[in-house]
């Protein structure tokens, strides 16, 4: 059984930072490329980036580049989210994703149906 745990987020100011990781059991971790979305209360999910298996080539959403850095580490099974200069536009849940099949991140990597696997996501709260 696949399971993705989300963990990092909380509470923060205006201009802080977070750092979210995402711990993978129950698949070859390695094998498939890996995102973050996140959703907002009364808002669609979006896609934030995506990791090849390797972590050589990451797409990220341009509203949030520059500011989120995605990552992995393969002998840990597990994904991370560097969140940079926080504003309050993004309080949201934030998941973890797996392809499940594809080694790398499809030019349809920001829709949800490329992604087999999901947790259940940590909250990030920015306050102003």
């Amino acid at each position: 059984q696949v399971q993705l745990v989300e963990s990092g987020g909380g509470s923060v100011q205006t201009g802080g930072s977070l750092r979210l990781s995402c711990t993978a059991s129950g698949l070859v971790f390695s094998a498939y490329a890996m995102a973050w979305f996140r959703q907002a209360s009364g808002k669609e999910r979006e896609g934030i980036a995506c990791t090849s298996w390797d972590g050589s080539m990451t797409e990220s959403a341009a509203s949030m580049k520059g500011r989120f850095t995605i990552s992995r580490d393969n002998a840990r099974n597990s994904l991370y989210l560097q969140m940079n200069n926080l504003e309050p536009e993004d309080t949201a849940m934030y998941y973890c994703a797996s392809t499940g099949r594809s080694a790398y991140c499809s030019e349809r990597w920001s829709v949800e149906r490329e992604f087999a696997h999901w947790g259940q996501g940590t909250q990030v709260t920015v306050s102003s």
